[in-house]
């Protein structure tokens, strides 16, 4: 019996793990990887595959299926989920057919909401947390960009089966993908968090990218400021960050490349839906809840409400 792993999602997060995934395993009597897509992304990879492009070099790949109808997918081991937090419930809604008790989900989203949802929704999965690092986005449907070298992927669990992700993190290494089994995941995915959080609230709201926020004297105090408000709540969770969260953060924004910008700011200025409520909006709910005053994170959440 084959391993399925579906890729749910073909942005910059989907596209190209899933890309890695389908160029290691194509035509594999081991594994089969399945792309879920839509739209005219789901005809140009049909027809074409789909096109990863990097600073070094660009390819075309091929999954073993790529369809939206359950039908032609069939049964999944694996589901990896990278599309907007905002589609959660009603994309896996869609695809419910092919998830059978021992399905295990991966999210990839950008926000730390994602496992809890899709648990409520399927309360007998083993749903894993995950997190990864990379500057990429879809150039047009079905070609993906990838900026800079810079390209991990996290994940793990307290409670799902060792053996299923130690097979899981096999077959991700196989595929020429650096990727982690962590053991404290919720530390790990809330470290990306206070870094993707903080980036996305402050580029959609200075309307600036990276290079921009560290050029300018208030824009840095205003990323300090959220860094600081999302690094308290955190605190007072019990996470278990490094102390020098904040600096260690910033380091990582002067390290980014400067002319990129986080893709909620990208949704923002191409006029579509953003992920306002889980990057922004949640680390008020959870101040609130917390009783963590976050005045930077309120301010934003207003101006980008409207």
């Amino acid at each position: 019996m084959k391993t399925r792993i579906g890729i749910l999602g073909l942005g910059g997060v989907g596209g190209y793990f899933g890309g890695l995934l389908a160029k290691a395993y194509f035509k594999s009597d081991a594994v089969e990887i399945v792309f879920i897509a839509r739209g005219e992304t789901l005809k140009v990879v049909s027809e074409l595959g789909l096109k990863i492009i990097t600073d070094e070099d660009e390819s075309t790949v091929f999954p073993a299926v790529v369809s939206n109808d359950p039908e032609v997918i069939g049964k999944l081991d694996f589901l990896i989920c990278a599309t907007k937090t905002y589609d959660i419930e009603e994309s896996l809604e869609a695809i419910k057919k092919c998830i059978t008790k021992n399905t295990v989900f991966l999210p990839l989203y950008n926000g730390v909401d994602a496992p809890e949802r899709i648990s409520t929704m399927f309360p007998d999965n083993e749903v894993l947390q995950g997190c990864v690092y990379i500057v990429s986005m879809i150039v047009s449907p079905g070609v993906i960009k990838k900026v800079g070298a810079f390209e991990k992927l996290f994940f793990g669990s307290e409670t799902a089966s060792v053996y299923k992700m130690k097979a899981l993190q096999t077959i991700f290494q196989n595929a020429g993908i650096e990727s982690y089994l962590v053991d404290n995941i919720e530390d790990t995915v809330w470290e990306k968090f206070v870094f993707i959080s903080s980036l996305a609230s402050a580029t959609s709201y200075l309307n600036q990218n990276v290079g921009e926020i560290l050029e300018s004297e208030s824009s840095r105090n205003l990323y300090v400021s959220l860094l600081n408000e999302i690094t308290m709540i955190a605190a007072v969770k019990g996470l278990n960050l490094p102390n020098d969260i904040v600096m260690q953060t910033i380091l990582k924004l002067e390290k980014t490349p400067k002319n990129v910008t986080s893709s909620m700011h990208r949704d923002l200025l191409a006029g579509r839906k953003i992920e306002l409520a889980s990057l922004t909006e949640f680390v008020v709910n959870e101040g609130l809840k917390y009783e963590v005053d976050t005045p930077v994170y309120d301010k934003i959440v207003a101006a980008l409400s409207v």
